[in-house]
């Protein structure tokens, strides 16, 4: 494993084990138990502690105690895991693994779930959080029971359904940066079969970012988002029963959300970027004035959403069931890039953008109910997404390119067929394997152009149009097999051998002889199969993990160990090719990843609980030579840092009126990099620590709740992400924000 870490993984490991055999590891006995979980991790409703994976849950009371309002808030608190919101999506990062290609035609490594339900375009991923049952983050490949693009993981955020129990509940909050977020619920039994469920939410800020370029602008990292959510739930009969849910959201921020990377380097023209010194406002301000024209108002505008139908038949000895959705996700926007065209230098481009992005999918399950020796599941899957979009560049003459650099590109379509299988056996009371298996089969295509044009619309007589035209057909037989051991009652050895696929692609261009759109691909232009195309990622993956509930369950330990062996790790970034910049993903060879990790909770009193989560990681290049000439062989994959530890604190103070928390959790990370192969740039990221303050006030058998809330103590910002053109999107600076909620 890690050098540095062998001491404290033995350290942990003797913890572990001590725990199994003993319930007297603190001194005082706790006033009441931990609450267990029930997850649905593996597609069947068990106890988090029984679950033989690597996962984390946080419930919906956690989420509304941690003031928790997206899914990049959730990251901090979690081992080896990040959810970062950046300019073109959600980038969801696990064990260092991660995807920056959140183009139509790119796939995430990690899938991202709306009540089971895979959500493609990262852009649509942002969500804001309200009425949330629980979020399950599953970490290592889950490419058996779901399937494609989930090589380093998947998150499931499961929305609360509608109950018998008519109830309500309001919430409304004010902070810092003109925030004001607000949500409702109401849940209405209307029969014994019939229940009804409604959620509202908005959440606004202003920019977090300071415009320095002396334009009347305002800038991104601003948040406007209104959602709603609307489900039924029919008890058809005794056995039968059907939930719908429907849910649709409109966001109107600014896409500018980023600053050059010089706010935080020095040394970048030389090659050898190196962190300075400098006041987070100085961090935060984009001072960029562009040599070859000012920048416009961004905006970006996103409207969201999507049907679902989930129905469930009980046979008897099995159950039948049926998950189906289409969704729909328009966005518009209008961007101001920094765009470095060579060292030291660096020009402004204005990008339109426009794209329409329709998906379906459909599952049918049988699962055996659980009981007897066997455990089994299986089924069928369906998923196309269709899409269209229009990109247009501007302000690049100097690059030798018309006013207009224009990308019209569909439609793009995606679609994925897959057949799936998993079955766990007893072999003893105490003793079970599991062996599973997923045949998926993917195709792609797509139609586009790159066009060269003297006005915003195409003339025939002065412009003139190069074909992106590719389709790719890809197919993979991922499984698992595992074994599981129960060392105590409330103890879980497990191991597993599991592979993982993510589906190939490609790139802008087109093999000679080609002709679509009225457009040939002569030899001249044409480009190989070799460039167009890159292959699909696949891993092997060996993790062994206990699971332990202790000190009269007043106490738990999860414990992981791992090794990945990555091969054709798709990387992306911008190249500049025939003279003109492109959007290319290729394959980085071979990639090794191994940690450890460790989470868990205690109960220390009726009034005081802790928690905490460790993650050690080593995760590098083993095989990658990104222009062809310099290996990369042993750098570190990106946001990899070697160690994390992340503690919490909560103390309740009972008076009589009520009682009063104060909470306060610390995540420290060693530093790591961010590389931009293409550049041949490595940035390094030093170490930090970031902490956040809870206080909330309940009165007694109260129906409301008050909750202050600082996030980022320190006031320390660091890059979240950094492009090949050199923009750097800065994480968020400190924050405050005071909320109030009220159940009826």
């Amino acid at each position: 494993m890690i050098d540095h870490g062998v001491k404290l993984t033995r350290t942990l490991l003797a913890v572990a084990i001590s725990a199994v055999f003993s319930t007297t590891a603190f001194a005082q006995t706790p006033e009441g138990p931990l609450q267990e979980i029930v997850v649905t991790a593996q597609r069947i409703a068990a106890p988090e502690s029984r679950t033989p994976v690597s996962l984390s849950v946080l419930t919906g009371e956690q989420l509304a105690a941690l003031g928790v309002s997206t899914p990049a808030d959730i990251g901090a608190r979690l081992p080896n895991v990040r959810l970062d919101n950046n300019y073109d999506g959600l980038r969801i990062t696990m064990r260092g693994v991660s995807n920056a290609d959140t183009t139509e035609k790119g796939d995430p490594s990690a899938a991202l779930m709306m009540d089971g339900i895979y959500i493609a375009r990262p852009q649509a991923q942002n969500l804001g959080f309200y009425d949330i049952a629980r979020v399950e983050v599953l970490r290592g490949p889950q490419g058996t029971l779901y399937g494609r693009n989930t090589t380093a993981g998947a998150v499931n955020i499961i929305t609360n359904t509608p109950t018998q129990q008519r109830e309500g509940a309001v919430s409304v909050g004010v902070g810092n940066y003109a925030s004001h977020q607000g949500s409702a619920m109401l849940n209405v039994p209307l029969s014994p079969a019939l229940a009804l469920r409604a959620a509202l939410n908005y959440d606004t800020h202003d920019s977090y970012l300071i415009n320095g370029q002396g334009t009347p602008w305002h800038l991104g990292q601003d948040r406007d988002e209104k959602s709603a959510r609307l489900s039924a739930k029919w008890a058809i009969n005794d056995a039968l029963s059907l939930l719908l849910r429907y849910d649709h959201s409109t966001a109107r921020d600014d896409n500018d959300s980023f600053v050059p990377d010089t706010n935080f380097y020095h040394g970048v023209a030389a090659g050898a970027p190196a962190w300075y010194d400098a006041s987070t406002d100085q961090r935060l301000t984009n001072g960029f004035v562009p040599p070859n024209g000012l920048p416009e108002q961004g905006y970006s505008h996103k409207t969201n959403s999507g049907l679902g139908a989930e129905l469930n038949w009980n046979l008897g000895a099995a159950t039948l069931s049926y998950l189906g959705s289409h969704r729909s996700f328009d966005h518009d926007y209008l961007l101001n890039y920094y765009f470095r065209v060579k060292p030291g230098f660096a020009l402004g481009s204005r990008q339109n953008f426009n794209g329409s992005y329709t998906q379906n999918s459909h599952e049918l399950r049988v699962a055996t109910r659980d009981s007897g020796a066997l455990v089994a599941q299986g089924g069928l899957y369906y998923f196309r997404e269709s899409s269209g979009q229009l990109y247009v560049f501007r302000d690049l003459q100097p690059l030798g390119l018309p006013p207009y650099y224009v990308f019209p590109h569909g439609p793009t379509i995606s679609t994925s067929k897959a057949l799936f299988g998993q079955a766990t056996y007893a072999l003893a009371p105490a003793l079970r394997a599991t062996a599973g298996a997923r045949y998926t089969d993917d195709s792609k295509s797509r139609i586009g152009a790159t066009n060269y044009q003297q006005g915003p619309e195409f003339n025939p007589a002065t412009d003139y149009k190069l074909l992106n035209a590719a389709e790719l057909s890809t197919h993979q037989t991922t499984w698992r097999l595992g074994l599981e051991y129960d060392a105590a009652p409330s103890t879980l050895l497990y191991g597993a051998v599991a592979t993982g696929y993510k589906s190939g692609g490609f790139n802008d261009g087109c093999l000679a002889g080609t002709r679509a759109l009225g457009i040939d691909c002569p030899a001249s232009l044409a480009v190989s199969a070799s460039s167009l195309y890159y292959q699909p990622e696949t891993l092997r993956s060996y993790e062994a993990g206990l699971k332990t509930r202790f000190w009269q369950n007043k106490a738990t330990l999860n414990l992981s160990a791992f090794k990945y062996d990555y091969k054709n790790l798709q990387l992306s970034s911008v190249a500049i090719l025939h003279g003109a910049p492109r959007f290319v993903t290729s394959n980085a060879g071979m990639a090794s990843v191994k940690g450890l990790e460790a989470e868990g909770a205690a109960q220390l009193s009726n009034a005081d609980q802790i928690t905490y989560a460790l993650a050690l990681l080593d995760a590098h290049y083993v095989s990658y030579t990104p222009d062809g000439i310099h290996s990369w062989a042993g750098r570190k994959l990106d946001n990899a840092p070697a160690n994390t530890l992340t503690l919490g604190y909560e103390h309740a103070f009972r008076m009589d009126a009520g009682t009063l928390r104060a909470g306060l959790q610390a995540r420290k990370s060693s530093s790591y990099s961010i590389g931009v192969p293409t550049q041949q740039l490595e940035y390094p990221i030093p170490a930090r620590t970031i902490s956040d303050a809870l206080l909330s006030y309940r009165p007694v058998h109260g129906t409301w709740t008050v909750l202050a809330r600082v996030k980022n103590l320190e006031n320390k910002v660091q890059p979240l992400s950094i492009d090949s053109f050199g923009m750097v999107v800065p994480s968020a600076p400190r924050t405050v924000d005071l909320r109030a909620d009220y159940r009826f």
